[in-house]
């Protein structure tokens, strides 16, 4: 009851505080040491649960569940109890050797004393206290703990099983359960946080503490593939992106640090790097960036854990940003020479196709200043560069606008598509859904999204009619001259589709056809240089070479393929094994 009343309390200031117990210990503790502890208390609840047993035997009921509750707090109180005993037992018997007894005694008489009270209990103590003992934090306990299992032989061990058992168990409960993604990774770094602490502080920074922790985290967190490095990914973006509230670039570093540890125990690192890249190319398109230090610090940590052919298109994607500042001065110049400026500003990001994520070109009616502009920017850059083809993607362009309004002029930084629409409010105040649909070609869900944007949201540009939040066929939009708002320039921001289940799948079938195609290059290149080669060699040599998981029944897939497609061929007479075909 209490721990519910301070609830807050101890899961903010006392979880920040590793030194404080949580109030939930802190009453155990309280009860444990003023009420079980007294003798008259101790010994009548003994003695009461014994008659209880004992009145059960001999054929009366009783009441089984406050036998049963009285019995589980009696344990929840005695592990650490039974530590402090053993403790107590081990100084009083090496107190009287040192006072009386012979000191050619005191090696058997202590062992004598460790084997009994700890050799004989091991598991049975591991059972009863260690996952209460890391559930609470209980740093002193957990110390006590490992110093007494250090005495005696197979005690490490023995802690160290358990130790590894319970990371896997509670590190599945937070990566399995998809209800629980969007704290996924918040939970898995605090986690690891806790886990560290306990490894520092009470286990003493034993190195094998230690490679078993980082064991039992990949053996979990590869437990559900894909989604973990999907979500380590977007946790990086939501850090990296402007507007963060991690305050210091040390902070921000801090952070990294430790999300690079979470990755380094994840499998299928390709998964991960497909959601980066696409988020990295939302930040670096929209100039979402909070510091560009922080997203070379990035890409370094990445390449130093990963190598070069890893990042080598991050980095390409930064290069071209870079390269589209030095075209667009160019640029910029070429116009100022040429005797008639337009009215509108281009700049346009150059990006290398291999590079980035691959979007889909969305044909839409331009009016005719940006096409004869676009038509100028091509001339100047394949003027440049020959030999080159330029596609515009239409669904990353964005425009600022001037507005006049009864109160005055604006400016709006708005989308490619916003633009299109309120454009055509300089022809007329109003238009249905589908004459805007037909004069601006963008594509049906795609202007519903825009039309809300502009209508339904903070800052209401159009009005239509008639009102709802939803964009309906036959909905009427007209240009309302009342607008009013505090700022000059405003940014009205495109609906987000949430990322749809479609684009997330689409990032993650890219990954496998890409795994496909790795596969089938290692194949290939295994077999010309050994020539000929049994099945089982093949795929463990495979093993060796892939760095992402996969399931043998995938990899002979693969063969059957290459084997049809003729790069290899099976031996006539021994069908397990492979030749290969030049």
């Amino acid at each position: 009851m209490i721990r519910s009343i301070f609830l807050f309390l101890d899961r903010t200031y006392v979880l920040q505080n590793s030194m404080l117990p949580s109030i939930w210990d802190m009453g155990l503790e309280l009860f444990r040491n003023h009420i079980i502890s007294d003798r008259m208390a101790q010994s009548k609840t003994i003695d009461g649960i014994l008659l209880l047993i004992g009145r059960e035997r001999s054929g009366e009921a009783v009441d089984r569940s406050l036998l049963r509750s009285l019995l589980s707090m009696l344990s929840d109180l005695q592990v650490p109890e039974y530590l402090n005993h053993v403790s107590k037992r081990l100084e009083e018997e090496a107190d009287r050797v040192i006072t009386y007894l012979d000191h050619s005694t005191q090696k058997p008489l202590i062992a004598c004393v460790e084997k009994q009270l700890l050799g004989e209990h091991l598991t049975a103590i591991l059972q009863k206290g260690l996952d209460h003992l890391l559930d609470e934090n209980r740093v002193p306990d957990l110390t006590q703990m490992y110093q007494l299992f250090s005495r005696v032989k197979g005690g490490q061990h023995a802690l160290l099983q358990h130790w590894s058992e319970y990371i896997k168990t509670f590190g599945t409960t937070i990566v399995i359960n998809p209800e629980k993604d969007k704290d996924m990774v918040q939970d898995l770094l605090d986690f690891k946080d806790k886990v560290d602490h306990v490894v520092e502080v009470c286990f003493q920074r034993n190195e094998r503490f230690i490679n078993l922790m980082k064991e039992s985290f990949e053996t979990f967190i590869n437990k559900r593939p894909n989604k973990p490095a999907e979500l380590i990914a977007k946790h990086v973006d939501s850090k990296l992106r402007a507007g963060n509230k991690e305050a210091t670039d040390e902070e921000l570093e801090r952070i990294l640090d430790k999300i690079m540890i979470l990755f380094r125990f994840i499998h299928g690192k390709d998964v991960f790097e497909a959601f980066y890249k696409k988020d990295l190319a939302k930040r670096l398109l929209v100039g979402k960036s909070a510091s560009v230090d922080a997203e070379k610090s990035m890409l370094s940590k990445l390449k130093h854990e990963c190598g070069a052919a890893f990042t080598s298109k991050l980095e390409g994607m930064f290069k071209d940003m870079e390269l589209s500042k030095d075209i667009m001065v160019h640029f910029k110049q070429h116009m100022q020479n040429q005797s008639a400026p337009g009215p509108i500003d281009l700049t346009v990001n150059i990006l290398t196709m291999g590079y980035w994520p691959t979007y889909t070109p969305m044909e839409v009616h331009l009016p005719p200043e940006m096409v004869r502009l676009q038509e100028v920017f091509k001339t100047f850059y394949l003027g440049k560069h020959s030999g080159r083809k330029l596609q515009w993607q239409t669904t990353l362009g964005h425009a600022v606008l001037k507005a006049e309004f009864k109160e005055g002029k604006k400016e709006f930084q708005v989308s490619l598509f916003q633009t299109l629409v309120l454009l055509m409010f300089n022809e007329g105040d109003g238009f249905s859904f589908e004459e805007i649909k037909m004069a601006t070609g963008i594509e049906d869900s795609e202007l519903r999204r825009t039309l809300q944007s502009l209508a339904c949201g903070k800052a209401r540009v159009l009005i239509k009619s008639p009102k709802g939040k939803e964009v309906e066929d036959g909905d009427k939009f007209i240009f309302n001259g009342d607008f009013k708002h505090k700022l000059f320039r405003i940014k009205i921001n495109q609906i987000q589709m949430k990322e749809t289940v479609e684009e997330q799948v689409s990032t993650t079938e890219r990954v496998f056809q890409d795994r496909q195609y790795q596969i089938d290059a290692a194949i290939v290149r295994i077999m010309k240089m050994r020539k000929t080669l049994g099945h089982n060699l093949l795929v463990s040599e495979l093993y060796n070479q892939l760095k992402f998981p996969v399931k043998p029944g995938d990899l002979k897939k693969r063969i059957e393929s290459l084997i049809d497609r003729d790069y290899m061929e099976r031996d006539k007479d021994s069908p397990n094994q492979y030749h290969y075909v030049a």
